[in-house]
């Protein structure tokens, strides 16, 4: 059993997806989806902050999309950032990034496979690729 809660992350230039794992630390379930404005450089730290506290959570997994050769590019480049910003706003907590390149793909193809309409899919796609996102690393620590 976890000592704490993990939450998954799913770091886009519009919104969060968050996920949270159980405390047993087997399965992770979709939280929420945090409007952020990345242009403006209001990244939503706060109100993830609040979620962290509420939840108790001591561990973060940030979603690192890479591509496909490895290297890391744009969205990567705001991922890496969003960790350092939330490091420095929360010292205390352990904060990993896990390569995600197929979690977003993932994620669509089970929300089509559910029959959900486009703007359904489009108001969960973040969330459920932060699932995506969380739950490989939980099974990697399993």
């Amino acid at each position: 059993m976890l000592k704490h809660k993990i939450i998954g992350l799913d770091v886009g230039s519009k919104t969060v997806g968050v996920a949270i794992s159980d405390l047993m630390g087997w399965t992770a379930q979709g939280l929420d989806t945090l409007r952020i404005d990345e242009e403006n450089g209001d990244l939503g730290i706060e109100k993830l902050v609040d979620i962290i506290d509420k939840e108790k959570v001591g561990t973060v997994i940030i979603g690192l999309p890479k591509n496909m050769n490895n290297s890391i590019g744009f969205r990567g480049e705001a991922s890496l950032n969003y960790k350092e910003t939330l490091q420095e706003r929360r010292p205390d907590l352990e904060i990993k990034t896990w390569d995600e390149r197929l979690s977003t793909m993932a994620a669509e193809r089970s929300l089509l496979e559910a029959d959900l309409s486009r703007q359904k899919r489009k108001k969960v796609i973040d969330k459920i690729a932060a699932v995506f996102i969380l739950q490989g690393y939980l099974d990697s620590i399993q």
